[in-house]
Parts: C-alpha cells; sequence; structure tokens
C-alpha cells in the first residue's frame, strides 16, 4: 500500500528574539525571493530565501497572518521552518510606525540621484512596510 500524503503541516517561524509560531496547520503562503510559495501538506522539499511580505496559513480556526522581513524557508512534506529577521502578527504592527517608515522609504527613492541614497535599502524598507500595513489591514477586515 503506498504511503498516503499528510493532511496537516508542523509550521514553525522563529526570529533572533521568539518563537514565534509553532503549530500544525492546513496550509502556507511564504514571501519567496522569487515570488510568493503556496504550501500544502506533502509538497516537495525546498529551501528558500525570504524577502520582506506577508505569511498567511490556515488552521481550522481560520487564517492567520504574519510580516516578515527578509529569512530563509525550509519545506519539508510534513514541515515549513521560517527563520526570518523579524515577524509580527496583526494585531502587533504599529500601523502609524509603519506609514512614517513607508513615506521615509519613498521619499528616499525619489532622491536617488543624490549619491548617498541606497537604493537597495530603501526599497527594502519600502516592501517591509508595505507588508506590515498589509498585515494589519487584515484587522479591519476582520481577520486576524
Amino acid at each position: 500500500m503506498a504511503d498516503s500524503l499528510p493532511t496537516r503541516i508542523q509550521l514553525e517561524i522563529a526570529t533572533p528574539e521568539r518563537q514565534v509560531v509553532r503549530e500544525s496547520v492546513e496550509a502556507v503562503t511564504l514571501p519567496g525571493k522569487e515570488g510568493y510559495l503556496g504550501v500544502l501538506p506533502g509538497h516537495a522539499p525546498l529551501l528558500s530565501e525570504l524577502q520582506p511580505g506577508e505569511i498567511a496559513y490556515t488552521t481550522s480556526s481560520g487564517a492567520r497572518y504574519l510580516a516578515v522581513s527578509w529569512g530563509f524557508a525550509e519545506v519539508l512534506p510534513e514541515r515549513v521552518i521560517v527563520l526570518a529577521e523579524t515577524s509580527e502578527f496583526a494585531e502587533e504592527v504599529d500601523v502609524a510606525r509603519a506609514e512614517r517608515a513607508k513615506e521615509r522609504a519613498e521619499q528616499r527613492l525619489k532622491q536617488l540621484h543624490e549619491a548617498n541614497v541606497d537604493f537597495e535599502r530603501a526599497r527594502g524598507a519600502l516592501m517591509k512596510s508595505i507588508a506590515r500595513l498589509r498585515v494589519a489591514s487584515h484587522l479591519a477586515d476582520g481577520d486576524k
């Protein structure tokens, strides 16, 4: 008899400061370096660098959302391990601070002609602030 595929995935998300998530989930979406990755139980093994973005995962009680910035994800058929530089649930995002960071990054990107503007750093800051605001918007929509 053939081995059956798992029906759930063990999701583990950690930052240098804390373990953020450790639970059994039904599906995960990750912000991979080359685009978003959808992961279901039984997924083929892979490693991916992460870019600033939104992690979404589904449990029996509904969807959860986190903003993450940079890191790595290891995907195995029964487990996803995420090591991220930072991670915040929607309810942890300081929206006013994220808005100010977004505005600062946009201003830096408008000043690219100045020699002291680091394009990649400004672009990364903009991506991170947009991810934080997108995750926080789920609270307004009634999601967690």
